[in-house]
């Protein structure tokens, strides 16, 4: 065996002992959770607490490596943050997000999707949601493995969906709210691709479309950090401080304003300082959005902890509850703290020790992403979380992030198809030899403000009306000049396949769980 064989056995065996390092670190939380939930309960009761707690472990570790890619992918595929940074900030603002504002979302998952009081008994509402937990962690697991961004969200209600109709037919399922969760799947993906092709638009015409950009980016960069700090403090004020202040949706909006004021002073005075080092160029001012899409990636971190702890610890806090008090409970009983920590902590671990796959995936295999880009992707993610969060709904934010992406990448795509229509256009009012013309027209054109486009264009338009075509083409000519060669700036085959695994997660789910329920009652019964 030569020296290059070695070599070769020794990259392969690191990687293999990194792959054992993740996996043990892993086992170790599940079992730290196992000894935990061991000493809350004790006889039969007390065995299914502790079954359901190390499947609620799991299914927390499978949310964080593979739903929190959505919130720090674009900010790593766009290079303002390291992996590392990104996988820090992620960790620790979604633990505070599940453990301040989680508890609203968990009371839907648990006890809004199927009605408890069809249930026989306290043991077969124990299976239901047991299936259903671990269900939804296998096919979680199983898409992670393969690098495919699915919806926690999806998954979950689709296992209490399929164990509940396995326990007790179709009856048991809460039709209505089982649709409203259905539209907001259909909903979230088109509001956050709006809303992000809105702020890079807003970005665009206030900014990079400007003769001066760094000037722009001065005025405007201050305006957008305030204007996030607004959406971070409203929300923190409604859902972090709930507990110990109540205000009114109104008057948390009221102060979360008074917050950003001061904040756009700062950063305002911060670019004024700092005006020196903005060149006018794209790249320079793209650097002005880093500190921001920070920020939103933070802030989209605490909305989606708030939000998805719900997928990890919801159907555990139902058990918790039943094997408790000896019956099924309602949905106003509290969550008990150490429930809230299991899914804290094990959406943070299962991010930090296997989420760099899914997270690669979406910051960079679906289109190509700069600071301003991802900073869109991470505000119309933030504001569609933040509402859904607000109405209790249990709202897909893969949909919602993974939407942004195509967005911004189907936005550039149309202004590419139309700045080459109008190229086109400028060509064809020229003469056909008449080159050195044409390009000095572009090179003016292409350094004009929005307005003066149109001016000029409507300008050579009338000019070549009254010259009656000095080209002298013919209509094949002109319609070949005006032909736009599509560029595609999204990769389609990542749309299917994204789109493929979205359609398939629910009936997966509820199989997998409807087969498990089975699989449990039979070896729980006499």
């Amino acid at each position: 065996m030569d020296l290059q064989h070695i070599s070769d056995l020794e990259r392969a065996a690191h990687s293999g002992r990194g792959e054992l390092s993740r996996l043990g670190i892993g086992l170790l939380f599940i079992v730290g959770v196992m000894f935990y939930a061991a000493m809350r309960g004790s006889g039969e009761g007390g065995m299914m607490l502790v079954m359901a707690a190390m499947v609620g472990g799991y299914m927390a570790m499978n949310i964080g490596a593979n739903d929190v890619a959505n919130n720090v992918g674009p900010a790593v595929g766009s290079k303002a943050l390291s992996l590392a940074g990104a996988l820090m900030i992620a960790a620790v603002f979604e633990a505070a997000g599940a453990l301040i504002a989680g508890g609203e979302v968990v009371g839907t998952i648990r006890s809004g999707i199927i009605n408890p009081d069809l249930i026989a008994d306290s043991d077969t509402f124990v299976w239901i949601m047991l299936s259903a937990l671990l269900a939804g962690a296998l096919w979680l697991n199983i898409a992670t493995a393969v690098g495919a961004p699915v919806s926690t969200t999806h998954s979950i209600v689709g296992a209490v969906l399929g164990a509940g109709m396995a326990a007790a037919g179709p009856s048991i399922v809460d039709w209505t709210m089982m649709a409203s969760i259905a539209a907001s799947w259909i909903v979230s993906p088109l509001l956050g691709g709006l809303f992000s092709a809105a702020f890079l638009y807003l970005i665009k015409r206030s900014i990079t479309y400007q003769p001066d950009m760094a000037a722009a980016a001065r005025k405007m960069v201050p305006l957008l950090v305030a204007l996030m700090a607004w959406t971070f403090g409203t929300y923190l004020i409604l859902k972090g401080l709930n507990k110990v202040w109540k205000v009114s949706f109104g008057s948390a909006i009221l102060y979360g304003f008074l917050i950003s004021i001061p904040v756009f002073l700062i950063v305002r005075r911060v670019a004024s300082v700092t005006s020196g080092r903005v060149t006018n160029t794209k790249q320079s001012v793209n650097r002005l959005f880093t500190v921001p899409l920070i920020f939103a990636a933070a802030l989209l971190s605490f909305a989606h902890g708030s939000n998805d702890v719900a997928n990890a610890v919801g159907p555990l806090a139902a058990i918790v509850d039943t094997v408790t008090h000896a019956g099924v409970v309602n949905k106003a009983a509290p969550i008990p703290l150490w429930v809230m920590m299991v899914g804290a902590i094990g959406i943070a671990l299962g991010l930090a020790l296997f989420g760099p796959k899914v997270i690669r995936t979406v910051g960079s295999e679906i289109t190509e992403l700069d600071q301003m880009r991802a900073y869109c992707i991470a505000m119309a993610a933030t504001f569609t979380v933040i509402v859904a969060s607000q109405m209790g709904l249990p709202v897909s934010s893969t949909h919602i992030a993974v939407g942004g992406v195509f967005g911004v990448g189907f936005l550039r795509e149309y202004l590419k198809s139309n700045y080459d229509r109008m190229l086109a256009d400028i060509k064809s009012h020229h003469s056909e030899g008449d080159m050195a013309e044409i390009e000095a027209f572009v090179a003016r054109f292409e350094k004009a403000s929005i307005d003066q486009k149109g001016e000029m264009l409507r300008d050579l338009k009338e000019r070549s009306k009254k010259a009656e075509d000095p080209a002298h083409f013919s209509k094949v000519e002109r319609k070949g000049l005006r032909k736009v060669y599509r560029r595609e700036l999204v990769k389609r085959s990542q749309l299917m396949r994204i789109a493929a695994a979205w359609v398939i997660t629910v009936p997966a789910s509820a199989l997998m769980a409807a087969i498990l329920f089975f699989t449990i009652r039979g070896m729980m019964l006499p």
